[in-house]
């Protein structure tokens, strides 16, 4: 059979019975060193990558093996939460609660009796994307406040800043053209961890790699890294499903 990148393979649930098969999905990443497999939580599907489209079947050959591991991350992966009225999500550190003002107003924070609010106009889609729309825009304005803190302890030129919302990546760094791409859904977590992931990418203009000498530059720009990269991976999924319902 012959793989290519993007297609999706149902696998055989490992306890058999009348289980749902699983996805699995083919991707190529021509940076990646070796074959490894991720959980996709939004999407409710495992990634398998690999080097090369060449090593696609070993790849699916690898995920096949990791097939007791994928049920089992699948079936834990995080709920959903609705961007909707009367819902309560993680924002910088705080739990903010969402309000509907009827009409059409734009999404804005308030201070309410030291709780934080966010209040928008409308209802279903146009109310998610109105409070999306204000979250992308704080994540971009911190973001570009500590890129250009870290590009100047660097003694780095300036760099162009994007907002996206990939399915896993925090970020990515392109040192050959200098730009840095941010999901927005980093203004979800703690400060500190949106430190760390501005650092962690301005890193990358130094060494495009994640060896020791890299990490060097990380710790050098933030300290102890260690706490933050342990939140992303224990929380990340967490905040990848919001919106996800």
């Amino acid at each position: 059979m012959r793989f290519q990148d993007g297609q999706r393979l149902r696998l055989e649930h490992p306890a058999r019975g009348d289980r749902a098969p699983l996805t699995l999905r083919l991707s190529v990443n021509r940076r990646a060193r070796r074959i490894s497999v991720r959980i996709d939580s939004r999407a409710g599907e495992a990634v398998v990558i690999a080097p090369s489209e060449r090593t696609l079947p070993q790849a699916v050959a690898f995920a096949q093996s990791r097939g007791l591991w994928i049920a089992e991350r699948l079936s834990t992966r995080a709920a959903g939460v609705a961007i909707a009225p009367g819902a309560r999500i993680p924002v910088l550190g705080e739990t903010a609660r969402l309000e509907s003002t009827g009409g059409a107003g734009a999404a804005r924070f308030v201070r309410e009796a030291e709780a934080l609010v966010i209040r928008a106009g409308g209802d279903g889609e146009a109310y998610s994307r109105r409070v999306v729309n204000l979250l992308k825009a704080e994540a971009r304005r911190r973001l570009t406040d500590r890129t250009d803190h870290h590009l100047k302890t660097l003694g780095q030129g300036p760099v162009r800043l994007s907002i996206a919302d990939p399915k896993s990546r925090w970020g990515s760094c392109s040192p050959h053209n200098r730009s840095i791409r941010y999901s927005w859904r980093i203004v979800l977590a703690p400060p500190a961890v949106l430190d760390y992931l501005a650092a962690h990418e301005v890193a990358h203009l130094v060494r495009a790699d994640h060896s020791p000498a890299y990490w060097k530059v990380v710790e050098g720009l933030i300290g102890d890294h260690r706490p933050h990269r342990r939140w992303l991976k224990d929380h990340g999924a967490t905040l990848h499903a919001i919106g996800a319902a």
